[in-house]
């Protein structure tokens, strides 16, 4: 246990918890702001919107996380000749997931709302916008709560995939400091148990608050 107090490991160690938190929060926002968009997009009435929207869908779904990171980082950034760094091809391909996977999530809680709730609406006097405004988007946020918690607590574990970028997130610090110690042999339990506990740590409260929420929305 002691490596982790042997120089600046405990320190750097830290510092790329924190890095995985930056990706996964930025990618998260992107996902919320983007993604309610997105879900509100995928139930017009228009077939080349909802078509498109299920294309980008299915792209981001069927094609890994891993190899979208690969794609763009070693080939769409060298062929447009843009110099984007890992870090940003990190948050551009989580941020991309999380709109999907949120929109997709919209769209079902949108779609699932009795038709009396907005044809109620209409009879009020109430315009397109406020329905969606007043009506469908406090009840499908509340219903949607849960998911949201869950697909976050995915987000933050899934952002280990960028230490194969190059990285320094916890992991890659993690794989740095049992390479600089191959002369402990017990470097890698602890250090591997040390990352272990932190994802745990910053996991195992998103996924209670998931299923308490899923509770209390019943």
């Amino acid at each position: 246990m002691e490596i982790f107090f042997i120089g600046s490991n405990f320190e750097r160690l830290l510092q790329g918890m924190l890095l995985t938190l930056q990706i996964a929060l930025i990618s998260i926002i992107f996902a919320i702001f983007f993604g309610l968009i997105l879900g509100f997009v995928m139930t017009f009435r228009s077939i080349v919107a909802r078509a498109l929207c299920r294309f980008y869908l299915e792209c981001v779904r069927i094609i890994p996380i891993l190899a979208w990171l690969f794609i763009l980082f070693f080939g769409i950034s060298p062929y447009l000749n843009v110099p984007l760094s890992a870090f940003m091809c990190a948050i551009i391909v989580f941020s991309l997931w999380g709109v999907a996977e949120v929109g997709d999530l919209v769209r079902g809680a949108i779609t699932a709302l009795p038709k009396h709730q907005s044809e109620s609406g209409k009879a009020l006097g109430l315009g397109q916008w406020q329905i969606t405004r007043y009506i469908v988007f406090p009840q499908v946020l509340k219903q949607l709560l849960p998911a949201f918690v869950s697909l976050f607590t995915r987000m933050i574990k899934t952002t280990s995939l960028v230490s194969l970028l190059g990285v320094v997130d916890l992991l890659k610090v993690g794989q740095q400091i049992i390479e600089l110690n191959k002369s402990n042999p017990q470097a890698s339990f602890w250090v591997y148990g040390g990352i272990f506990c932190t994802y745990f740590l910053l996991c195992y409260p998103l996924s209670y608050l998931s299923r308490v929420l899923e509770k209390k929305c019943q």
